[in-house]
């Protein structure tokens, strides 16, 4: 029998022969989906043999042989790189730079003496010989196709033999067996469904390129999330140079890792010291500029904090951030002149975390907190001190994880001084740096007290 098209509510899983606006089911509102019912196939896979229950400490693991990306930071993320039969997922804005990774990694792979198959279903391929060109990726090895039709985008894989497969983007993608157009829900969720069988059955490593919305989230159904094995997301402004890898998923590896990059003529390069780059423009003498030492992910990473505080025109002031949550920035504000005594209640603010980096660290608070201060008193912070910790409402300052990976990288970058947390001092005590001296404080108004009297 023919494969038969059927109509699935995403919210209840109701099935109906026709699509409608509403669900029959629970009356939920453009909910149903396409999708291809097989009556061929039995619902439930054949049964096989030895399954019957066996201790877990008997079952034997295989070493799995990673495919090097040729890129540190992506190797980093995917935790030692691509496994071969996974299917990871990369998602970000237009033009942050997925495709001009992928090509290159892709050419890496390839010249490692691994096929590589990239199918670009957005652009030509004249398109992408241009790109090729500008970041020479010219390996022999490295195929490109612009088929978008999945089965026979698969048969040319299987046919040469493919090791990778990179798939620029799946909502371009199609299963010609379904009506609706390309890059709807059903498309999309049959294509990578097809996708991931023949990548589990022949060892082929895919890497899928996906749109996102408005709202910063992959587009397409949430199912394809938990489909694919790891998921990747592309941060930063597309108008600064800096890029940040941060995987929400991998069954192969930490998800708390973070890949950093740096977008220059020839693509995205790998960077080793990101605290370096981030203050290496850093000026010297001015008020409102504060450095503090976040994680990102496993990785201490020194940033400035720049803030300016203004009168106000209006009958409300401003709070405008960059990089930064602004609700956070409105709550330090709040403490600051109901725990401290510091009028800002006039006072336009603007908070900046320099080179685009988003910083989601509460133990940047603080850091807010002293360059607010510093701008409000027109009085600069001394360019050797580094600041860090998390600011509650009543005013103290509360511990940080990570404090020893903090303090050792504003070592290393020069700083001669840190403000950290009492809670944490224990911790620092145990360091053996003679290079920085550590001050412990317990509240934000001896921090401030603190920062000037260094």
């Amino acid at each position: 029998m023919r494969d038969k098209i059927r109509f699935f509510c995403t919210a209840c899983g109701h099935e109906t022969l026709k699509w409608g606006g509403q669900c029959p089911g629970c009356s939920a509102w453009n909910s149903m989906v396409e999708q291809m019912v097989s009556k061929a196939a039995p619902r439930h896979h054949p049964r096989r043999e030895n399954t019957k229950p066996i201790p877990l400490v008997n079952v034997r693991t295989e070493n799995i042989n990673r495919i090097p990306t040729g890129s540190r930071e992506l190797d980093r993320v995917l935790g030692g790189g691509l496994v071969p039969g996974s299917v990871v997922l990369v998602g970000g804005d237009p033009g942050i730079g997925k495709s001009t990774l992928l090509l290159a990694v892709g050419n890496a792979i390839a010249a490692a003496g691994r096929r590589v198959v990239y199918a670009s279903g957005e652009e030509s391929m004249e398109q992408l010989k241009m790109r090729a060109e500008r970041l020479q990726a010219e390996c022999s090895e490295l195929y490109a196709t612009p088929e978008t039709d999945v089965a026979a985008l698969l048969d040319q894989v299987q046919a040469i033999k493919g090791e990778v497969l990179v798939v620029d983007s799946i909502q371009t993608m199609s299963v010609s067996e379904l009506a609706s157009a390309t890059g709807s829900i059903g498309q999309v969720r049959e294509s990578a469904a097809r996708m991931i069988r023949v990548a589990k059955e022949t060892g082929v490593a895919v890497v899928l390129v996906g749109h996102v919305t408005k709202d910063g989230a992959i587009a397409g159904p949430k199912l394809l999330e938990h489909m694919v094995d790891a998921v990747l997301y592309f941060e930063g402004d597309k108008h600064m140079s800096f890029r940040l890898l941060r995987a929400v998923k991998n069954r192969f590896g930490a998800t708390s890792e973070v890949g950093v990059f740096s977008m220059c003529g020839n693509g995205l390069r790998d960077v080793d010291n990101p605290s370096e780059l981030l203050l290496a423009e850093r000026p010297a003498d001015v008020v409102g500029s504060v450095v503090v030492p976040i994680i990102e992910g496993t990785r201490p990473m020194l940033i400035e904090i720049q803030a300016l505080l203004a009168p106000t025109g209006y009958g409300t002031p401003r709070r405008t951030t960059a990089g930064v949550e602004s609700n956070r920035v409105a709550m330090i504000l709040a403490v600051l002149e109901r725990r401290v005594g510091l009028d800002v209640s006039f006072q336009d603010s603007y908070v900046n975390a320099v080179g685009g980096i988003r910083v989601l660290d509460t133990a940047a608070d603080l850091a807010v907190a002293v360059s607010l201060a510093s701008s409000l008193r027109n009085t600069r912070v001394n360019r050797e001190l580094a600041v860090v910790g998390e600011v509650g409402l009543t005013g103290e300052v509360r511990g940080v994880g990570r404090i020893e990976g903090r303090i050792t990288e504003a070592a290393k970058l020069g700083f001669k001084r840190i403000i950290i947390p009492k809670r944490n001092a224990a911790e620092a005590v145990s360091l053996t740096l003679p290079r920085i001296q550590v001050h412990p404080v317990e509240t934000l108004a001896a921090a401030l007290t603190a920062t000037w009297g260094l």
